[in-house]
């Protein structure tokens, strides 16, 4: 199985350069920097410390202050955070700056691995989420390099199908020093694919691990009263294609009842800033793009979230959150940084990626579920008229918030037997 996995992935690599290629058209950044993916890394990392594996840019936000608190722990010990994407890249890069080395995790080819692994050295692994790269995992286990998934998380549906693999993928499982799952439920499916108990440990989720500092606080209220002293705001986040759409014409229908309203729109991904420019031009809203520096007029609808890594500082401005990647099916982003800062929290119905995070602020009245631009507008007007009815909403967000926080401190307790002793 091992062979005809690496013979599949050596032969698909011409697929994966247009794929480069074609997205690069989109976002140059795609282009750049090849080597790294082929383990070519030298002079870009320090070896000998800590690697952290992150695939995207949702998994880069809930490692933030895993990476923070394991700089407090271990200061001596330098931190390789590895990314697959430019974007989670820049989000490394906004959030650490030259605090961490980074450098994407080459494709899963035991050459580049090697080649990287002789570079990095690291004295332990940790990938965010669940990335179970069979040579990756392999390599390290023969070098005797513990790794640890953090945050683990396993699908039903991806169970049934790591299933079909039978004994390769527990193999697989059984070369992994330890899994840190998200809640039992994902810890009884890695169980089920032959992960042995003393293997798994539950945590709960990183992504509760967050909070809004006094600093970044202050910057939102000095923010908010530059742009919108005395008006409203709302935020809608991540938004995906076809969706900015049906949230700037919800928002033009809010504008009839709350002529002085304002919205930030924040599309996912950087290639779709201009593109979000372009329908609120044509929409007939007036606009400004956060990356020009240039302060809302009192005529500004639209501000335009075309910056990394503000995210956080943006929904300190907002009264109130629509969360996208939910109204198309995508699938959801993540709610809880709206939450923190004590908001209601919308989203459309597609919230599979973050199943048991929604049901949890669902459950307990910290999450508005809308299903088109019609419920949406009358949920939001509700809200913005009043404030008994926006307050308890986010009351209730940021409560789901703090009850379900403590992930990251049973996780640095579970890191201790690999990492030398604090203060050595």
């Amino acid at each position: 199985m091992t062979i005809f996995y690496n013979i599949i992935i050596y032969l698909i690599q011409p697929l994966i350069w247009i794929r480069l290629l074609v997205r690069g058209r989109k976002s140059p950044a795609y282009r750049k920097r090849w080597a790294e993916r082929y383990g070519f890394c030298k002079g870009k990392v320090v070896s000998g410390g800590i690697m952290l594996h992150s695939v995207s840019v949702g998994e880069t936000l809930a490692a933030i202050p895993l990476v923070r608190a394991l700089r407090h722990r271990y200061p001596s010990l330098p931190i390789t955070v590895t990314t697959m994407t430019p974007t989670g890249s820049e989000r490394v890069q906004s959030a650490f700056g030259a605090g961490v080395h980074h450098v994407y995790l080459p494709y899963d080819l035991p050459g580049s691995l090697n080649r990287f692994l002789n570079e990095v050295n690291p004295k332990l692994v940790i990938i965010m989420e669940t990335e179970l790269w069979p040579n990756l995992i392999s390599a390290l286990h023969r070098r005797k390099i513990p790794l640890v998934i953090a945050n683990a998380r396993l699908s039903e549906r991806s169970a049934k199908g790591y299933k079909k693999l039978g004994k390769f993928i527990r193999t697989i499982l059984q070369r992994i020093t330890l899994i840190a799952a998200q809640n039992q439920e994902d810890g009884d499916r890695f169980l089920s694919l032959g992960l042995k108990r003393n293997q798994l440990a539950v945590t709960g989720s990183l992504k509760f691990d967050i909070s809004v500092t006094p600093e970044l606080a202050a910057k939102a209220i000095a923010l908010r009263s530059q742009w919108a002293s005395r008006r409203q705001v709302w935020i809608a986040t991540s938004t995906h294609e076809g969706e900015e759409t049906l949230l700037l014409e919800a928002h033009k229908e809010l504008l009839k009842a709350h002529p002085t309203l304002l919205l930030i729109l924040v599309p996912r991904h950087p290639e779709r800033f201009p593109v979000a420019c372009e329908l609120t031009r044509k929409a007939g809203l007036t606009f400004t793009q956060r990356s020009t520096g240039e302060v809302p007029s009192s005529g500004t609808q639209v501000v335009i979230g075309d910056t990394m890594g503000e995210l956080m500082l943006l929904y300190g401005i907002a009264d109130l959150a629509f969360v996208g990647g939910s109204l198309v099916d995508r699938g959801g982003h993540n709610p809880l940084e709206a939450a923190a800062h004590a908001i209601p929290v919308l989203m459309g119905p597609h919230t599979f990626n973050f199943k048991d995070i929604c049901a949890k602020l669902a459950q307990d009245d910290g999450l508005i579920t809308v299903s088109d631009t019609p419920s949406l507008v009358k949920e939001i007007s509700t809200l913005l008229t009043d404030e008994d009815y926006r307050l308890y909403y986010g009351r209730h967000a940021v409560e789901v918030l703090h009850q379900n926080q403590g992930a990251l401190q049973r996780l640095l307790h579970l890191l201790e037997p690999y990492l030398p002793v604090r203060g050595h």
